[in-house]
């Protein structure tokens, strides 16, 4: 078994069984796809950084051989937007629109008005209880929790990858992010896991400044509606402090 949520073959991507999210033994979690989006789109556009991606999960993506493709939808000199589509075959399953900036000096400091987490070492281990199957993404995880009770509907949590994205390549610190911030609705998960479902159909992802280190800290609340929409709201932190936000539009149902 590779240890990685990836590995290339040619110009595309093998998906390994670390990538196995919680809803169907063929299907992938969120996280990693959206990384790997996020992967292409940065190695499109040297000079900039990525300051907001937002995917959309088009359908389920399956745990098989997978493309990247890349547009551009405007490369101006200090602001572009590129577009990154997944594709199984010829078919699209996930799609991610980036901005990117290229960034530039300003002596300029904002105040410090969102309160750090407690460090991840001073965390409770934690594994997802909704996972069916024992190698799937949440074991490629370590967690942490750092405040709250699971189950509330308002917990922070702490998350790292203990596999690299991409097979014998490093992992930047938005790719971890991404791989991450999709979790924030199972983080902050309120609803019986047995009678009920939370899927998100989309992620959004904001940072101000680069991850440091490999924890992903990540303040979350998630709130349902009986018109069986939801909404997950998820602070971004890393040890030193706020890093950005990330919101997941969920749809609920019950199972049947």
């Amino acid at each position: 078994m590779t240890d990685a949520f990836y590995v290339p073959d040619g110009d595309a991507f093998v998906a390994t069984v670390h990538t196995r999210g919680p809803w169907s033994p063929r299907h992938q979690h969120g996280g990693p796809p959206a990384a790997l989006l996020a992967r292409a789109i940065a190695a499109q556009a040297p000079g900039f950084v990525i300051t907001r991606v937002t995917v959309d999960f088009l359908l389920p993506v399956p745990i098989d051989r997978l493309a990247v493709r890349v547009e551009a939808l405007r490369a101006g000199a200090k602001v572009q937007r590129l577009v990154a589509r997944l594709l199984h075959g010829d078919r699209p399953v996930a799609q991610a629109l980036a901005a990117l900036v290229r960034p530039a000096a300003v002596a300029v400091a904002s105040p410090a008005n969102d309160p750090s987490l407690p460090p991840p070492e001073s965390g409770r281990p934690f594994e997802f209880p909704f996972f069916n199957d024992p190698v799937s993404y949440h074991a490629a995880m370590e967690t942490r929790l750092a405040r709250g009770e699971w189950g509330s509907g308002r917990v922070a949590a702490w998350m790292r990858q203990r596999l690299p994205l991409v097979a014998g390549t490093d992992t930047s610190p938005l790719e971890r992010v991404l791989v991450a911030a999709d979790s924030g609705s199972g983080v902050s998960a309120a609803i019986e896991h047995k009678r009920f479902t939370a899927i998100n159909a989309d992620l959004s992802v904001s940072v101000h400044r680069p991850l440091h280190g490999e924890w992903v800290g990540m303040d979350c609340l998630s709130l349902y509606e009986d018109s069986g929409v939801g909404l997950a709201d998820t602070r971004l932190h890393d040890v030193r402090g706020p890093i950005g936000r990330a919101v997941q539009s969920l749809i609920v149902e019950a199972r049947s």
